[in-house]
């Protein structure tokens, strides 16, 4: 509704009797009046308040209504307010001409024209409210346009986030399909075999060391089996927020050196060595089953990426850290491929499809993080990988 605009009024006389009647005659319940009693008032009301119209007495001492209206028409603030004059003078001295050349809309004689002067204030009062209603539509509508502008800009952040996620699904389903037909196969192979020379009664294929070798086989890969699904249970974990953590108090340079022992096999099959520095015992409460799985991951990445190399692993305490640095002197990584491998699903090589989800790094920072701790890398292209974590002690 337009009579909800609140319409601002000035008017400006040096006769207070004449502010009044002028008051009185204009004044409304949706308008608020306001009067000046000299130029220097009326400056001081029209930079405190925005005006529908000003009604000015020409003659008045000091500053003139005239210099008033230029001075109002020099400023920015006022520039656009409608003038309208009063004076007493006669006629012959032209003021409505003066009047009109100082910017004003109307001149009014007195004595005042009661009818002339409710319609002309009812005008520029309308006017000035269909303008202001008009500025507030145009506002609502440009909200409106930004906020669409920003609404479509979340539509397509999540259209892409979705797509992303679409892509990750389907690459992710493509990686596990790969990854667990390669140990299925392996135990599909076996079970085969062990059938062929079972139907043939070859009980030379299955004398002790033979059995030995055929459960060492299956055994390698069924751990693989169950690494690709703790792994994706892990993930899930994460993602939940379920992801627990029970600390104890352990040695951390034992724990590594057990580890280390663990790996002796892979070591020797990556045809690779490792050299371990640890000087004195570290000792903190961390979770120990999710610490090894984290040095684990580490130690797997260092042999699949290590050329053939030694590989380094210290243990020692820094500035009221723990800190774990393995070491290798492989491929390296790349400044860009830095960013990604923390990722989910990334398994960042130089030009081979590697072995794995791409979920270990992803894991492993995450375990670290619910540590209070930090992973980092530093890389250079073909000058190997040092991957470091930090955990408070």
């Amino acid at each position: 509704m337009l009579s909800n605009i609140q319409a601002k009024l000035l008017i400006v006389d040096d006769l207070p009797e004449n502010l009044l009647a002028l008051e009185a005659l204009i004044k409304r319940e949706d308008r608020m009046v306001y009067k000046a009693l000299s130029a220097d008032e009326a400056l001081s009301l029209l930079l405190q308040h925005e005006f529908a119209m000003a009604i000015l007495d020409v003659q008045m001492p000091g500053m003139n209504g005239f210099e008033l209206a230029e001075l109002m028409r020099g400023t920015e603030k006022t520039k656009n307010i409608p003038i309208v004059f009063v004076s007493a003078a006669g006629r012959e001295l032209n003021y409505a001409f003066k009047g009109y050349e100082s910017g004003a809309v109307d001149f009014l004689h007195k004595p005042l024209d009661i009818h002339a002067v409710k319609s002309k204030v009812n005008v520029f009062v309308d006017l000035y409210r269909q303008s202001k209603a008009m500025k507030q539509q145009v506002e609502a509508l440009e909200q409106s346009r930004r906020e669409q502008e920003e609404l479509l800009k979340q539509l397509q952040r999540t259209q892409l986030e979705l797509e992303q996620a679409v892509r990750m699904r389907d690459d992710f389903m493509s990686i596990v399909a790969h990854e667990v037909r390669t140990p299925l196969n392996g135990l599909i192979l076996e079970t085969q075999l062990r059938k062929m020379h079972l139907a043939r009664d070859n009980a030379s294929a299955f004398t002790l060391d033979k059995m030995h070798a055929m459960v060492d086989r299956d055994e390698r890969q069924i751990k693989s089996l169950i690494r690709l699904i703790e792994d994706m249970l892990d993930v899930s974990r994460i993602r939940t927020g379920k992801l627990s953590i029970r600390p104890s108090r352990f040695d951390l340079v034992q724990l590594v050196s057990n580890l280390l022992q663990n790996f002796a096999p892979q070591v020797d099959t990556a045809e690779c060595s490792t050299h371990f520095v640890a000087e004195h015992p570290v000792v903190g409460n961390w979770d120990e089953f999710r610490i090894e799985q984290v040095i684990s991951n580490l130690l797997t990445n260092a042999l699949r990426y290590g050329g053939k190399s030694q590989i380094d692993v210290r243990v020692y305490a820094h500035e009221g850290q723990a800190r774990v640095e393995v070491q290798d002197r492989g491929i390296g990584i790349s400044e860009e491929n830095q960013k990604r491998i923390f990722q989910q699903f990334e398994r960042v090589s130089a030009k081979t499809v590697v072995a794995g989800l791409g979920l270990g790094l992803f894991i492993s920072e995450q375990i670290v993080a619910a540590h209070g701790g930090s992973i980092a890398v530093e890389s250079k292209i073909n000058e190997g990988a040092l991957f470091r974590v930090c955990l408070p002690l």
